[in-house]
């Protein structure tokens, strides 16, 4: 049975941060993202792939509980080649002032283990309830460094829920003193940018580096909606990407909208970041979905099933309308699904995670999954026995495409769209592919059963079709 007073408080939410943008959602939307993230070799990228992990929020030093052994597991099991990879300012910056060179030094290693293997990172600064000196046990939030943490002694009180301390005054007061909405901290959104600096001249001309996610899922303190996200949020977008730019004028910097209903579909009021860079601007979209009746603890069955079906429906038109306003009349910038994901024992999980990647698919996003963390959550049991996530995920889709413009998948192949088309390459499981696949639209250049991997020559505009 529902919670009344989660329900009631969701519901309170919803029409705080909606505010003043519902007229937004009434705007036509486009039907799909054409533009995308290429590669080092300028081919379109459909990421595909997992959030690692959500163990780098609470070890020491900000690492995830990850082996190159588990890589190479991922990638044989599920054909990935896209990771959102969990870093933290309170490990790029543990003193004020003071970059970590060494904890770089282990992020850069495990980016290589990715980059052996051919695929894409994003690097992305984590946070959760701002950071984990909100409370004096350390056991809630991540993210932030404590010497950036102001909370003014105000009460963080926890609960069964973690959202709800977002609404604790300790929490908020932290987050008003890092927008400045205090007037007190003015330096630490300085800090911020400069520790992004700090990684971009770390990573600028790694090829396996391909976008940098500048905060996980923004929260405004005492300001919500169209207040935060067209002020303080863009502001601090805006000058990330300046510091980002004096170290790296290549690497595309992705932007996420306030999580605060976003992510349960409603608009987004986030402004365009003018990017410096000479030549076409590298602003991505990375928006996170979280239907709310999934968000409170339902399944996609019964009366919640309509409702986030509505939900996917509705957040996928806000996702492309905000990714046109973020193009200033250039078209939709690219967009990621960033995040999305579910406890995978829930009623009706397999139809839920069938449908979030079918609208991806067809308005031309790429998907990263939350999260590779054992458990119910995620792919693999504590002792290594797949779940039945290896199953839903290990599917066909196109990795890297010339010209692409759009796709569709199923069990049984896909067909893509590409204009001015010249090297494909898609993934096919292994284990529904045993044999050399039919292919119409382009010819075939190689067939790696093993790896499930199909290079293609397209030439010209073309409708490629591969099927079994």
């Amino acid at each position: 049975m529902r919670n009344p007073s989660r329900w009631a408080l969701a519901g309170a939410l919803v029409l705080l941060i909606a505010g003043g943008a519902v007229a937004a959602s009434l705007r036509v939307a486009p039907e799909a993202s054409t533009r995308f993230i290429a590669d080092s070799d300028g081919r379109s990228i459909v990421q595909h792939g997992f959030n690692t992990a959500s163990s780098a929020k609470s070890t020491p030093d900000g690492l995830p509980l990850f082996t190159e052994d588990d890589l190479a597991r991922e990638q044989a099991d599920m054909g990935t080649n896209f990771v959102r990879f969990l870093i933290s300012w309170r490990a790029v910056e543990p003193e004020k002032g003071v970059i970590d060179q060494g904890y770089l030094d282990e992020v850069e290693e495990r980016v290589q283990w990715y980059a052996d293997r051919g695929y894409d990172v994003m690097l992305d600064m984590h946070q959760d309830l701002w950071g984990a000196a909100i409370t004096p046990s350390g056991d809630w939030g991540n993210g932030a460094p404590e010497w950036a943490t102001f909370t003014d002694g105000l009460p963080v009180n926890t609960g069964d829920m973690w959202e709800l301390v977002y609404l604790e005054p300790g929490t908020i007061r932290a987050f008003d003193q890092f927008w400045n909405t205090t007037g007190e901290h003015p330096e630490l959104a300085e800090h911020y940018a400069d520790a992004w600096g700090a990684v971009a001249e770390r990573f600028a001309g790694n090829d396996a580096v391909v976008a940098y996610d500048l905060m996980n899922e923004p929260y405004g303190g005492t300001l919500q909606g169209v207040a935060f996200e067209s002020g303080p949020l863009t502001q601090l977008y805006q000058r990330t990407t300046d510091a980002i730019r004096e170290a790296d004028p290549d690497t595309w910097v992705c932007v996420e909208p306030q999580a605060f209903g976003f992510n349960w579909g409603l608009p987004s009021a986030l402004g365009a970041i003018d990017d410096p860079r000479e030549g076409d601007p590298r602003v991505a979209f990375c928006p996170h979905l979280y239907p709310l009746p999934m968000d409170l603890g339902d399944g996609f069955a019964g009366d919640s099933k309509g409702l986030v079906q509505g939900t996917v429906a509705q957040w996928r038109s806000n996702v492309l309308r905000t990714a046109e306003v973020l193009g200033q009349g250039r078209g939709a910038v690219p967009v990621i699904l960033g995040e999305f994901g579910l406890d995978t024992t829930r009623d009706g999980a397999g139809e839920y995670v069938k449908l979030v990647y079918e609208t991806a698919d067809a308005a031309g996003m790429g998907v990263v999954y939350w999260s590779r963390d054992d458990g119910s959550w995620g792919p693999y049991e504590s002792d290594g026995t797949p779940r039945n996530l290896v199953g839903w995920l290990d599917r066909p889709y196109p990795r890297e495409v010339d010209g692409l413009v759009s796709w569709t998948s199923s069990a049984d192949g896909m067909r893509f769209e590409v204009r001015d088309g010249g090297a494909a390459v898609v993934y096919l499981p292994p284990t529904s592919f045993t044999s050399q696949p039919k292919v119409s639209g382009a010819e075939v250049r190689s067939w790696d059963p093993a790896s499930g991997l199909l290079t293609l020559d397209v030439t010209g505009d073309a409708e490629v079709t591969v099927a079994r």
